[in-house]
Protein backbone atom coordinates (compact mmCIF):
# COMPACT_ATOMS: atom_id res chain seq x y z
CA UNK A 1 0.00 0.00 0.00
CA UNK A 2 1.21 3.73 -0.22
CA UNK A 3 -0.21 7.25 0.32
CA UNK A 4 0.92 10.44 -0.83
CA UNK A 5 1.55 13.92 0.43
CA UNK A 6 2.64 17.07 -0.92
CA UNK A 7 4.80 19.74 1.55
CA UNK A 8 5.72 23.11 0.18
CA UNK A 9 7.12 21.94 -3.17
CA UNK A 10 8.59 18.68 -2.03
CA UNK A 11 6.69 15.19 -2.26
CA UNK A 12 6.29 13.04 0.18
CA UNK A 13 5.84 9.42 -0.87
CA UNK A 14 5.07 6.16 1.53
CA UNK A 15 5.12 2.58 0.97
CA UNK A 16 4.03 0.79 4.28
CA UNK A 17 3.71 -3.27 4.82
CA UNK A 18 2.58 -4.65 8.49
CA UNK A 19 3.08 -8.22 9.67
CA UNK A 20 6.45 -8.09 7.79
CA UNK A 21 9.11 -10.83 9.43
CA UNK A 22 12.22 -8.68 10.89
CA UNK A 23 14.11 -12.32 9.71
CA UNK A 24 14.15 -15.38 7.74
CA UNK A 25 13.11 -18.25 9.00
CA UNK A 26 10.20 -19.80 11.27
CA UNK A 27 8.96 -17.91 14.30
CA UNK A 28 10.64 -14.44 13.40
CA UNK A 29 9.28 -11.38 14.97
CA UNK A 30 7.00 -9.70 12.92
CA UNK A 31 6.97 -5.77 13.10
CA UNK A 32 5.69 -3.07 10.63
CA UNK A 33 7.40 -1.25 7.87
CA UNK A 34 7.08 2.01 6.58
CA UNK A 35 9.12 4.34 3.77
CA UNK A 36 9.50 7.56 2.72
CA UNK A 37 10.85 9.40 0.19
CA UNK A 38 11.35 13.08 -0.39
CA UNK A 39 12.08 14.31 -3.95
CA UNK A 40 11.88 17.95 -5.40
CA UNK A 41 9.57 19.04 -7.87
CA UNK A 42 12.46 17.89 -10.45
CA UNK A 43 11.78 14.31 -9.39
CA UNK A 44 15.23 14.10 -7.13
CA UNK A 45 15.23 12.17 -4.26
CA UNK A 46 16.23 14.23 -1.58
CA UNK A 47 15.57 11.90 1.64
CA UNK A 48 14.75 8.25 1.98
CA UNK A 49 14.67 5.94 4.84
CA UNK A 50 12.72 2.88 6.14
CA UNK A 51 11.94 2.26 9.58
CA UNK A 52 9.72 -0.69 11.64
CA UNK A 53 7.33 0.26 14.55
CA UNK A 54 5.27 -1.89 16.62
CA UNK A 55 2.61 0.46 15.98
CA UNK A 56 0.17 -0.73 13.56
CA UNK A 57 0.58 1.39 10.43
CA UNK A 58 -2.87 3.11 8.45
CA UNK A 59 -2.34 5.52 5.30
CA UNK A 60 -4.66 7.61 7.98
CA UNK A 61 -1.43 7.62 10.40
CA UNK A 62 1.79 6.98 8.31
CA UNK A 63 2.24 10.93 7.97
CA UNK A 64 2.33 11.17 11.66
CA UNK A 65 4.68 8.56 12.52
CA UNK A 66 6.79 9.59 9.45
CA UNK A 67 7.11 12.99 11.17
CA UNK A 68 7.60 11.38 14.53
CA UNK A 69 10.91 9.34 13.04
CA UNK A 70 12.22 11.75 11.74
CA UNK A 71 11.90 13.85 14.56
CA UNK A 72 13.58 10.91 16.98
CA UNK A 73 16.12 10.28 14.65
CA UNK A 74 17.09 13.97 14.10
CA UNK A 75 17.65 14.37 17.80
CA UNK A 76 19.53 11.39 18.23
CA UNK A 77 21.98 12.48 15.74
CA UNK A 78 22.05 16.13 17.02
CA UNK A 79 22.37 14.15 20.30
CA UNK A 80 25.65 12.28 19.19
CA UNK A 81 27.21 15.49 17.53
CA UNK A 82 27.09 16.91 20.90
CA UNK A 83 28.43 13.94 22.28
CA UNK A 84 31.51 14.07 19.55
CA UNK A 85 32.15 17.58 19.20
CA UNK A 86 31.34 19.49 21.80
CA UNK A 87 34.21 18.90 24.54
CA UNK A 88 32.36 15.12 25.71
CA UNK A 89 35.19 13.49 23.08
CA UNK A 90 33.24 10.22 22.99
CA UNK A 91 34.32 8.58 19.80
CA UNK A 92 38.09 8.53 21.71
CA UNK A 93 37.82 4.83 22.43
CA UNK A 94 38.36 4.65 26.65
CA UNK A 95 38.41 1.08 27.10
CA UNK A 96 42.22 0.73 25.98
CA UNK A 97 41.62 -2.83 26.26
CA UNK A 98 40.10 -3.35 30.14
CA UNK A 99 37.09 -5.39 30.50
CA UNK A 100 33.91 -3.09 31.07
CA UNK A 101 36.24 0.33 31.35
CA UNK A 102 34.63 2.04 27.71
CA UNK A 103 30.97 1.00 28.55
CA UNK A 104 31.43 2.75 32.12
CA UNK A 105 33.55 5.72 31.00
CA UNK A 106 31.22 5.97 27.95
CA UNK A 107 28.21 6.24 30.75
CA UNK A 108 29.61 8.46 32.78
CA UNK A 109 30.20 11.09 29.67
CA UNK A 110 26.43 10.32 28.45
CA UNK A 111 25.41 10.70 32.04
CA UNK A 112 27.56 14.23 32.18
CA UNK A 113 25.49 15.31 29.23
CA UNK A 114 22.79 14.77 30.93
CA UNK A 115 23.32 16.14 33.97
CA UNK A 116 24.63 19.83 32.18
CA UNK A 117 21.40 20.07 30.05
CA UNK A 118 19.87 20.16 33.96
CA UNK A 119 22.10 22.81 34.93
CA UNK A 120 21.28 24.97 31.75
CA UNK A 121 17.61 24.20 32.47
CA UNK A 122 17.78 24.85 36.53
CA UNK A 123 20.85 26.45 37.61
CA UNK A 124 20.93 30.52 36.88
CA UNK A 125 24.90 30.84 37.89
CA UNK A 126 25.50 27.69 35.58
CA UNK A 127 23.36 29.62 32.50
CA UNK A 128 25.15 32.32 33.12
CA UNK A 129 28.64 31.16 33.11
CA UNK A 130 28.15 28.49 30.03
CA UNK A 131 26.93 32.12 27.92
CA UNK A 132 30.91 33.65 27.91
CA UNK A 133 32.01 31.02 26.04
CA UNK A 134 31.69 27.64 24.13
CA UNK A 135 31.23 24.43 25.72
CA UNK A 136 34.65 23.16 25.18
CA UNK A 137 36.51 26.45 26.27
CA UNK A 138 33.99 26.02 29.72
CA UNK A 139 35.30 22.39 30.19
CA UNK A 140 38.87 23.57 29.86
CA UNK A 141 38.27 26.38 32.47
CA UNK A 142 36.65 23.53 34.91
CA UNK A 143 39.47 21.60 34.32
CA UNK A 144 41.92 24.70 34.72
CA UNK A 145 40.67 25.94 37.61
CA UNK A 146 39.79 22.38 39.60
CA UNK A 147 43.43 21.12 39.16
CA UNK A 148 44.76 24.64 40.83
CA UNK A 149 42.18 25.29 43.36
CA UNK A 150 40.05 23.59 46.19
CA UNK A 151 36.23 24.30 45.95
CA UNK A 152 33.89 23.35 48.96
CA UNK A 153 31.04 23.10 46.26
CA UNK A 154 29.74 23.56 43.17
CA UNK A 155 28.18 26.92 43.96
CA UNK A 156 31.29 28.18 45.19
CA UNK A 157 33.19 26.71 41.75
CA UNK A 158 30.54 28.81 39.80
CA UNK A 159 30.71 32.38 42.13
CA UNK A 160 34.35 32.12 41.37
CA UNK A 161 33.97 31.98 37.81
CA UNK A 162 31.34 34.53 37.93
CA UNK A 163 33.29 37.02 39.70
CA UNK A 164 35.64 37.29 37.45
CA UNK A 165 37.94 34.51 38.99
CA UNK A 166 38.16 36.64 42.25
CA UNK A 167 38.64 33.72 44.84
CA UNK A 168 35.65 33.31 47.06
CA UNK A 169 36.71 33.73 50.95
CA UNK A 170 36.52 31.05 53.01
CA UNK A 171 33.35 30.43 55.47
CA UNK A 172 35.33 29.26 58.11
Amino acid sequence: DQGTRNVRTLTETYRFMNGVPLKDGDGALRVNWFEITVTSDSGTVLFKNAWVTSHPITKNNLPSLADAARSRWKIENQNNNVLKTKGYNLEHNFGHGRQFLSNTLATLNIVSCLLHTALEWWDEDYRVVRSFGTRQEFFQEIRAFTSRFYFESWGQLMQFLLDDCAPVPDSG
